[in-house]
């Protein structure tokens, strides 16, 4: 007989102004002893060493990750040049060094090629699997093997501030799957001076920014107390970038039971991927098709 998962049935998102050091797992680990969850989940993983944003979500909430993981993200970054390190952060080793240094212009000009549908390579310090291993596994054995090169979609990517010669700060929205220290990494190579990551801060993802968001310590001192379950947000804030469906009583019932049912009124367009809510409450995650709602996960609210 499977074992029944211990802790609290609670839905909706904490946002953890994540703290330089834990990784995104040990955050979640956290932050589910500290609420008693049942489950837990997180969208979007920040490296140990990055700080900022991480929506973190709990319950039913976890089936909207991947909506929340596929948004666009905002990451505030400094980047070092002179030095390229073997994971493209301040944390590894140096391997090469330049004594070149690029002026303002040159780093505005070479931006705009890190814009719009890229080619990234992962870096090779990173969970990208390798025939079925993570790369960063990989390297610690010092194992030879080749990240491929992935898509990446950068929306916008600019200059904010040049604090001396050897270093400049940077501000980027991307789509799913970006590393920051590849773009450090290759813009370096790009202005031939090499570069690598030095901070990294995530601001904004998809619909959640760090307006009130909550810290580890914070959570810690609140833990398994009514003051840090008011901390939680409805997990319909999740879905505020995602058109919603509305739908009756009728279709609400059959689409408990994943079935399609007819929407009442919806700002989705034929195919989109969109939510249903009866009564103003989410109910279940799918599509849009022909005028009906199609549930893909349904919410057990």
């Amino acid at each position: 007989m499977a074992r029944r998962k211990k802790g609290r049935d609670i839905t909706g998102w904490i946002i953890l102004d994540k703290p330089a050091g834990p990784t995104s797992t040990a955050c979640v680990n956290k932050l589910r002893w500290a609420l008693e969850a049942k489950k837990a989940g997180h969208a979007g993983t920040l490296d140990p060493a990055a700080t900022g944003l991480l929506a973190v979500a709990f319950g039913e909430a976890t089936k909207a990750v991947p909506m929340i993981a596929d948004a666009l993200k905002c990451y505030e970054f400094t980047v070092t040049f002179g030095k390229a390190t073997n994971t493209d952060d301040a944390e590894g080793e140096v391997i090469d060094q330049s004594d070149t240094r690029p002026d303002d212009g040159e780093i505005t000009a070479a931006l705009a090629g890190f814009t719009g549908e890229i080619m990234q390579v992962p870096p090779k310090y990173s969970a990208v699997k390798i025939d079925g291993e993570r790369a960063y596994k990989l390297a610690r054995e010092g194992e030879e093997f080749e990240v491929k090169p992935r898509p990446l979609w950068v929306d916008s990517l600019e200059m904010l501030e040049r604090p001396d010669a050897d270093t400049v700060v940077l501000k980027m929205v991307c789509g799913k799957g970006g590393y920051v220290r590849s773009i450090a990494r290759d813009l370096g190579r790009a202005l031939g001076c090499l570069g690598h990551v030095k901070s990294l801060r995530r601001t904004w993802s998809g619909p959640f920014d760090l307006a009130g968001a909550l810290t580890l310590d914070r959570a810690d001192e609140l833990a398994r107390t009514p003051e840090l379950d008011a901390c939680l947000i409805p997990l319909e804030a999740g879905l505020a970038d995602v058109p919603q469906a509305r739908v009756n009583d009728v279709a609400a019932t059959r689409i408990a039971h994943g079935n399609p049912a007819p929407v009442l009124s919806t700002d989705a367009e034929f195919g989109d991927e969109c939510w249903a809510s009866h009564q103003g409450q989410a109910i279940a995650l799918g599509r849009y098709i022909g005028g009906e709602f199609h549930p893909s996960r349904v919410l057990n609210r």
